[in-house]
C-alpha cells in the first residue's frame, strides 16, 4: 500500500487545522486507498502544545490514518539520532541547522522531509497552520485529491487524471515530482498595509526582491503579481494542468512533493527569514520536470500577533531578511535555469552535485546589492512613519549583522546540501521513534 505523509509544521495552537487535516487524511484513504501518516511537528510553548495535543487526542481513529504529534523535545531526540547516525564530522552543527532555537521556515520543512523518509513515505503533502480549505455546498475542497491522482506517477500515466495536458511527448516517462495549488485571500506576505499607506513605497519595496538583471518593465510586472496567489476567485469546478509548471504557479503552502525531490535537496536553514523554503521548487521547475498545477486553492489568513508590537517587528524583520537572501539565491536560480535538465540523472531524478556547486559559488557574492537594499528599506520605512519608522531604527541598528547573516545563511545551506543524502539515509534507517523520554507528551493515533 502506498504510504504518504500529510505534513504540518506549527509554532502556535491550531486545533482547528489539526482537525481539518485529519479530515483530509480520511478523504485520501477513502478515495485513493493509501495509508496516510499525519505528521504534526509542533514547536509551541507548553500551553500551546497541550492545546494541540488535546485536538489530536479528540480525533476519531480512522483505518489507514496514523497521527504523529511531536513536540520539540521529541523532534530533537529524533534529529540527534539522525545526525549522529549520518556519520557527519559535526553532528551538533547539523542538529542546529535542522532545529535551531529560533523560527526557521526552511528548517521546519526539512524536519518534515526527514520525518517522511523515516516513515517510509513516497510523498510529502505540505500544509500551513494559517490557512483554511475552501468549502463549496458544504464540501471541503481538499488539495490531496489532485495530489494523489498524479504525484510520483510517470507523466504519461498522469494525463488521465488532469483536465488539460501540455506535456511534451518526450517527457512521458518522467515522474510527476510536484503537484501544487495556490491560495486565495490575503497576500502570503503580510505587507498589504504598506500598499494601503503608500502604493509607491510598496512598489519600491517589492521591487527589491526582483532579479536585478531584469528590465524595469519586467520588474514592475513582477511587482504586480507578487504575493497575490490566485487572487480572490473561489473554487467552482476542478481544473488541473499537466506540464512543466511556471515557478509563479507553485506554492509551498499547498503542495505535494515526490520523495525523489525532497530526499535530494533540502531547503535553506535560514533563521527568521520568510521565503526560505522555495529553492527546491526552483530546482524542479528549472530542470523541466513534469508537474501538475490545480485550482483547489487554500484560503490564506493572517494571525493577529504579527500586526502589533514585538510581533510586528519580528515579522517585518523576516521580510527584510528575505529581501537580503535574494542576493545569494538569484545566482543559484539563474544557474539552475542554465543547467536545465543537466540537473537530472539518467533516471530523471535531481542530482545534488551541480546544485551544491551553484550554492557554493554564491556565498562570496558582492554585498553591494544588499547595502543598496538596506538603504532603500531605511528610506521607505521612514517615509511611512509610525511603527515603520521604529522598524527602520531596528533595521539600522542591526545593519552589519543583517549583511553578515545573509551570507552565513548561504554558507550554512551549502553545508546542509552536502550532508543531506546521508541524513536522509540515516532517517530511513532510524525510523521515527517517538518514545524518547521528555516533558512533552507526543501523541500517536494508530490506524485500526
Amino acid at each position: 500500500m502506498q504510504r504518504v505523509c500529510l505534513a504540518l509544521p506549527t509554532m502556535r495552537p491550531c486545533p482547528e487545522t489539526i482537525a481539518e487535516l485529519a479530515e483530509e487524511a480520511a478523504y485520501a484513504v477513502a478515495n485513493f486507498g493509501v495509508e496516510v501518516h499525519l505528521l504534526v511537528l509542533d514547536t509551541t510553548d507548553a500551553a500551546g502544545f497541550a492545546e494541540n495535543a488535546r485536538a489530536v487526542a479528540a480525533l476519531a481513529p480512522t483505518a489507514g490514518v496514523v497521527v504523529h504529534h511531536l513536540g520539540e523535545d521529541r523532534q530533537r531526540h529524533f534529529l540527534r539520532r539522525v545526525t549522529e547516525g549520518s556519520g557527519a564530522a559535526d553532528p551538533d552543527l547539523l542538529l542546529d541547522l535542522m532545529l535551531p532555537r529560533a523560527v526557521a521556515y526552511g528548517s521546519c520543512v526539512n524536519r518534515l522531509f526527514l520525518g517522511a523518509a523515516a516513515l517510509g513515505c513516497t510523498s510529502a503533502h505540505l500544509r500551513n497552520d494559517d490557512a483554511d480549505f475552501q468549502v463549496v455546498d458544504g464540501r471541503k475542497i481538499f488539495p490531496i485529491h489532485h495530489e494523489l491522482l498524479s504525484i510520483g506517477r510517470p507523466a504519461g500515466e498522469a494525463v488521465a487524471g488532469v483536465s488539460r495536458s501540455e506535456l511534451d511527448a518526450a517527457d512521458a516517462d518522467k515522474p510527476v515530482m510536484l503537484v501544487s495549488g495556490s491560495f486565495i485571500g490575503e497576500l502570503n506576505v503580510d505587507i498589504g498595509e504598506i500598499h494601503e499607506l503608500d502604493p509607491a513605497v510598496y512598489r519600491d519595496l517589492v521591487r527589491l526582491w526582483t532579479p536585478p538583471v531584469w528590465s524595469e518593465e519586467e520588474r514592475d510586472a513582477m511587482v504586480d503579481v507578487s504575493f497575490k496567489g490566485a487572487g480572490s476567485e473561489p473554487f467552482s469546478t476542478d481544473e488541473s494542468v499537466l506540464g512543466v509548471p511556471d515557478i509563479w504557479d507553485v506554492y509551498m503552502c499547498n503542495i505535494a512533493l515526490d520523495h525523489r525531490a525532497y530526499e535530494v535537496l533540502p531547503l535553506l536553514p535560514s533563521i527568521e527569514t520568510i521565503g526560505s523554503d522555495y529553492a527546491l521548487l526552483h530546482a524542479l521547475v528549472h530542470s523541466r520536470l513534469p508537474g501538475v498545477v490545480h485550482n483547489r486553492h487554500i484560503v490564506n489568513y493572517y494571525t493577529p500577533e504579527r500586526r502589533i508590537g514585538a510581533g510586528f517587528i519580528n515579522y517585518q524583520m523576516r521580510f527584510v531578511k528575505f529581501l537580503l537572501s535574494m542576493l545569494y539565491l538569484y545566482p543559484v536560480y539563474g544557474g539552475m535555469i542554465d543547467l536545465g535538465r543537466g540537473m537530472l540523472d539518467e533516471r530523471h531524478a535531481l542530482k545534488a552535485e551541480p546544485i551544491l556547486d551553484l550554492v557554493r559559488g554564491s556565498v562570496d557574492w558582492d554585498r553591494t546589492g544588499n547595502v543598496h537594499c538596506l538603504d532603500v528599506l531605511d528610506r521607505s520605512y521612514r517615509k511611512l512613519g509610525g511603527k515603520y519608522a521604529e522598524l527602520a531604527d531596528v533595521v539600522a541598528g542591526r545593519r552589519q549583522q543583517l549583511l553578515d547573516e545573509a551570507q552565513q545563511d548561504a554558507e550554512r545551506w551549502a553545508v546542509l546540501v552536502e550532508a543531506w543524502g546521508a541524513l536522509v539515509a540515516a532517517a530511513r534507517a532510524q525510523g521515527l521513534d517517538t518514545g524518547a523520554p521528555g516533558p512533552d507528551a507526543d501523541a500517536e493515533v494508530p490506524a485500526r
